[in-house]
């Protein structure tokens, strides 16, 4: 089994980490965020997220959220751009301005630190980091001082793994708020039909969103349109889908308990799987308009504004850390065919 790791590599003119693990490669790319920029099951022909090489790095750039596999801190909207915490209130810039909202944060637009990248038994492994403190232009509207961990590990057996670990450095409380904007590619074989692919995804209740986008504090019983996800009809493109926000569910793959989403091609059988960890509470599906290759089952630890909704944390997913305190979570990429 071919096994690497590449430093050196370069992906739209800048340093990446290659990953190789058998079938699968991964690009990671830690001067843009951490962002997976690409993962690519070489048998089965399958390139799991939204890439193009036609793509240069300053359309990329411009839009690092609809690319690959980003990781956004603070994810999703604040009303009005305002964030508050058990011990303070932060005012956070409106980047949103159609819904007047703060809008995915900043993490993912930075440059991140490589810590390591090498091969460790039977995995290849990367591990990044990104240190928010008084030098960020952000500090003036957050003064929270944390630490973005991200290990990525890519085995044959397993497919490709992140672990995230936010690490709260400030005297002051840290809200936990983490999300991928997770952009899988449509299709996802050249040549595979958008119009066959099928999204399954475990939901529990529907969360009310109001015009803005943002929680109404109401959770909904499913409809028969909400109930296509569950049963895995629901085809994820080629209609509008905008914002559909779930609690997450237990379901199952091939009759075993599953925490996570799958997407077929039904002509092929081919399946791109992602299973999440249980601090993952929520599933938010967006998909630009449905007609842009791909779309985003987005996995959440928080609902949309949960900091400032008067749910209670175990029904909003709201969590603050102390000083020295951690929080983690982890979500894994495989393919079956």
């Amino acid at each position: 089994m071919s096994l690497s790791v590449d430093t050196a590599f370069k992906c739209k003119g800048i340093d990446c980490v290659r990953l190789e693990a058998g079938r699968y490669f991964a690009v990671v790319s830690p001067l843009t965020g951490s962002s997976v920029l690409r993962l690519f099951d070489t048998e089965n022909n399958i390139e799991v997220f939204r890439y193009s090489e036609d793509c240069s790095l300053s359309r990329y750039n411009s839009a690092r959220e609809i690319w690959g596999l980003p990781t956004l801190y603070l994810p999703n909207r604040f009303d009005g751009g305002v964030l508050k915490t058990g011990d303070a209130t932060y005012h956070l810039p409106v980047n949103e301005t159609l819904f007047n909202n703060h809008i995915h944060g900043w993490a993912h637009k930075r440059a991140h630190k490589l810590e390591t990248a090498e091969v460790q038994g039977d995995k290849a492994v990367c591990v990044t980091s990104y240190t928010f403190d008084k030098d960020d232009e952000m500090y003036d509207c957050f003064p929270v001082d944390f630490r973005l961990t991200y290990r990525y590990e890519l085995s044959e057996a397993e497919g490709l793994k992140q672990t995230l670990t936010l690490d709260n450095l400030s005297d002051k409380r840290l809200p936990v708020s983490l999300c991928t904007h997770t952009c899988i590619n449509a299709p996802m074989t050249p040549g595979g039909k958008q119009s066959g692919l099928r999204l399954t995804v475990p939901i529990g209740e529907k969360c009310e969103l109001n015009e803005r986008c943002l929680p109404t504090e109401k959770l909904l019983p499913l409809t028969y349109k909400d109930l296509r996800y569950k049963n895995g009809s629901m085809r994820p493109v080629l209609h509008q889908i905008n914002n559909d926000m779930y609690t997450a569910a237990e379901g199952e793959l091939d009759g075993k308990p599953f925490y996570g989403v799958t997407v077929t091609d039904k002509d092929t059988g081919k399946r791109v799987c992602n299973e999440v960890s249980k601090e993952y509470k929520f599933w938010n599906m967006w998909n630009d308009r449905g007609g842009n290759g791909y779309f985003c089952p987005e996995p959440m630890t928080a609902m949309i504004n949960a900091a400032n909704l008067g749910l209670k944390p175990d029904v909003s997913g709201h969590k603050e850390l102390k000083k020295g305190e951690s929080f983690e979570c982890w979500q894994r990429f495989f393919t079956l065919a």
